[in-house]
């Protein structure tokens, strides 16, 4: 391809702090960073370039390669594998059944949750907060979100977390595997609802079913790859802020304190949390003509990193970026669930879980701490994988 000398390693060791450290750095040094690493990409780390990048579908597609490392061996999954217009008739389909007013309907489901996976660990003493309970919080409440069979949620939560820690570890046949056996999920599920129709006003799958584009059906193969995308989308992003939070906070036992004297405080620290702890660094554009963006050429048909844990710790924008400042001025800018017309839609049902879960940490426990090292996620996902805690 081309003589560059890499910029950076993306396939070496991290710890919890590391990859911030390095972004710093890139930002400074070489803020549109070139790696042979992950299949080769550019790394966009500097905030007004990670929003270009982001919210201009037109020069920067999706369709080509959405996340790295590219782990799309199963078929295209909309709406994140399609540019508009032709996203849109699945976000369309989707998004009224992800609104505030619907997303809080299930903070009850959640709490419950919630406290039946801590009660395990209060009378232990403490236990692993990701294993134990991030894991699984999302998982049902996505579960009840997408109205699965109750006895369909154990196996949806091992497939996806075989699934989740087969991206980290970057095996592509492992991969491959566990996806094909959500896409069997997927399939199963449509099938369900084509037998028992649900109400589309209360239902994902049969609001997508419903879907009409151009007045024809969404097609088939699309239509599961949906479903599939849907299935695991959603279970990572709370599972890894929710130890992330957990790690903050065991550092900082005044803060700790604060949020449990006063609970009120705690929506805006989730904001200055996803902020800080921003648990997404691979979402990928591809270039479609040749682009300027940050004193580097990137050519047609090379693959983008949106680091977005980079660009919300951007000092141009985030004074003192590495520091957690509770009611920070500018917190609305921050950019942990994306920019453009592939925002994260889960935005609320997103925020509820890491509200709920940090409420009900905090009401259980008196005080918390690390017990052991803490493992962290790799590429796509940045954060806490395992968290293990000692509560008093």
């Amino acid at each position: 391809m081309t003589d560059r000398l890499q910029d950076f390693d993306p396939e070496l060791p991290e710890d919890f702090d590391s990859p911030h450290a390095e972004y710093a750095r890139l930002r400074q040094q070489c803020p549109v960073a070139w790696t042979e690493g992950l299949g080769s990409f550019w790394a966009v780390t500097r905030y007004e370039d990670v929003k270009r990048v982001a919210s201009d579908s037109a020069t920067f597609i999706t369709s080509v390669q959405n996340v790295i490392p590219k782990v799309a061996y199963t078929g295209r999954r909309p709406p994140l594998h399609l540019d508009p217009p032709e996203h849109t008739p699945y976000r369309k389909a989707l998004n009224p059944l992800l609104s505030l007013d619907r997303a809080e309907t299930f903070a009850p489901r959640a709490r419950e949750l919630t406290r039946a996976l801590l009660a395990p660990m209060v009378s232990r003493g403490g236990g692993d907060i990701c294993v134990e309970l991030s894991s699984y919080l999302p998982v049902h409440v996505f579960g009840e979100w997408m109205r699965i069979p109750e006895d369909w949620l154990d196996t949806l939560h091992d497939n996806g977390r075989a699934f989740i820690l087969a991206v980290h570890s970057n095996k592509p046949e492992v991969m491959k595997e566990t996806s094909l056996r959500l896409y069997d999920m997927a399939r199963a599920l449509i099938a369900l609802r084509h037998e028992h129709p649900q109400d589309p006003a209360l239902d994902p799958t049969s609001a997508l079913l419903q879907a009409r584009h151009e007045g024809e059906p969404l097609p088939d193969e699309l239509l599961v790859g949906t479903v599939r995308q849907v299935l695991v989308v959603g279970m990572v992003a709370p599972m890894v802020m929710i130890g992330n939070i957990c790690v903050h906070l065991s550092r900082d036992k005044a803060l700790q304190q604060k949020l449990r004297c006063d609970p009120s405080l705690i929506p805006a620290a989730i904001e200055e949390f996803l902020r800080l702890y921003t648990p997404y660094r691979g979402f990928a554009r591809t270039a479609v003509c040749p682009v300027d963006l940050g004193g580097r050429t990137i050519e047609p048909g090379e693959a983008i990193a949106l680091i977005y844990a980079s660009a919300n710790r951007d000092e141009a924008v985030f004074p003192n970026p590495d520091e957690f400042i509770l009611d920070r001025p500018n917190i609305a800018q921050h950019l942990a669930f994306g920019r453009g017309p592939h925002n994260c839609p889960g935005i609320h049902l997103g925020r509820m879980q890491l509200r709920v879960a940090l409420e009900e940490i905090l009401a259980a426990t008196s005080e918390f701490e690390l017990s052991g090292p803490v493992t962290v996620s790799r590429w796509p996902e940045i954060g806490a994988l395992s968290v293990p805690l000692r509560f008093a």
